[in-house]
């Protein structure tokens, strides 16, 4: 295993990103975060925006600049693509591809459409990527606070010769030198990404929550009790695991939780799951997760709407709801308020 390099804001030139002109296309979670950031790190950032758009109305509510796409592109020495993935090889080409010039940085926070090749720059332009790992609201909430969220960089194409340091420059600016930058590829930020959300952090953690909620409320346990055993301490632990690894969680339970957690838990998670894990990273290698899921946005997103309202109308819901709008507990200083981020 290679040595592991964490670049921080004392490793970086931090002035180096206010000499350049940012335009950030799109205002959508990762867009109000980054932006936010940037303006409040002095650097010299405007919005490419569908003009009188509700994002456009936002962001001049922030104190933004706006302008159209093809604008914001035309006048910047950084083009930072946060539009959702399934619309930005479509953008691209129609909006940006025309304006840009030589030794511009064509930037992402996710390298899908570049590692599939659905958007190819030209060579002359350079293509970085700085991901935070976490949402645009958190980004932006943990800035707030003096602290960061630690990001991924990766060079594509660097014909400039400076695309790492610009990269890191960015990165710092919207907080992630406070928490530890990582230097990695395209290829393998996709992949790796791709295959966290589908196995375990969104889909696998969802589909498990879920589960054990039915297995519950099948029993004829309350659906109440079932929630707060299955999805509200699930934060709590894994507030634990992300300061201090699975160590400091079996640390901090008792040893009836520890002890079935080492014995029960691979009966759940078994050889099973593991395969089922492994065709999903096959899916993911081979570009056809990539292609199924652009191939139902093109067409209309059936399947897709048809998931949200049978999720959106399952019984933890409806009990989250209840629970949450009486409990005091989280319900202060609340990261997202959809009518202004």
């Amino acid at each position: 295993m290679d040595n592991l390099k964490i670049y921080l804001d004392k490793d970086i030139d931090k002035e180096l990103i206010k000499s350049r002109k940012i335009a950030v296309i799109g205002f959508g979670s990762q867009g109000y975060g980054q932006s936010m950031n940037l303006k409040d790190s002095g650097c010299d950032v405007v919005l490419g925006l569908r003009q009188g758009g509700k994002s456009d109305v936002k962001a001049k509510d922030y104190g933004f600049r706006t302008m159209s796409i093809p604008e914001a592109v035309q006048q910047a020495d950084i083009v930072q693509i946060l539009i959702p993935d399934e619309l930005q090889a479509e953008v691209y080409e129609a909006q940006i591809k025309p304006h840009m010039h030589a030794g511009q940085y064509l930037m992402f926070s996710h390298g899908f459409n570049i590692h599939y090749k659905k958007i190819v720059a030209p060579e002359n332009v350079n293509v970085i990527m700085v991901a935070p790992k976490g949402p645009g609201h958190t980004v932006r909430s943990e800035y707030q606070q003096g602290r960061g969220v630690p990001s991924l960089i990766a060079v594509y194409q660097n014909p400039s010769g400076d695309a790492r340091e610009i990269a890191l420059s960015y990165a710092s600016a919207i907080g992630a030198g406070r928490a530890g930058i990582i230097e990695t590829t395209f290829k393998e930020e996709t992949e790796t990404d791709l295959f966290g959300e589908q196995a375990v952090i969104c889909g696998g953690v969802s589909a498990l929550i879920k589960t054990g909620f039915d297995v519950l409320v099948e029993a004829g346990y309350s659906p109440y009790m079932a929630y707060f055993e299955v999805l509200h301490e699930m934060k709590l632990l894994v507030d634990l695991i992300n300061q201090g690894g699975l160590a400091d969680m079996r640390y901090s339970i008792s040893n009836t939780a520890e002890y079935g957690d080492m014995t029960r838990g691979p009966k759940v998670i078994g050889e099973q799951s593991k395969q089922a894990m492994k065709d999903l990273l096959k899916d993911i290698q081979n570009g056809s997760f990539a292609d199924e899921f652009l191939n139902e946005m093109k067409s209309g997103c059936k399947k897709f709407n048809e998931l949200r309202k049978e999720n959106a109308d399952h019984l933890i819901e409806k009990v989250g709801e209840e629970i949450r709008s009486s409990f005091v507990w989280g319900n202060q200083d609340k990261i997202i308020d959809r009518s202004k981020n």
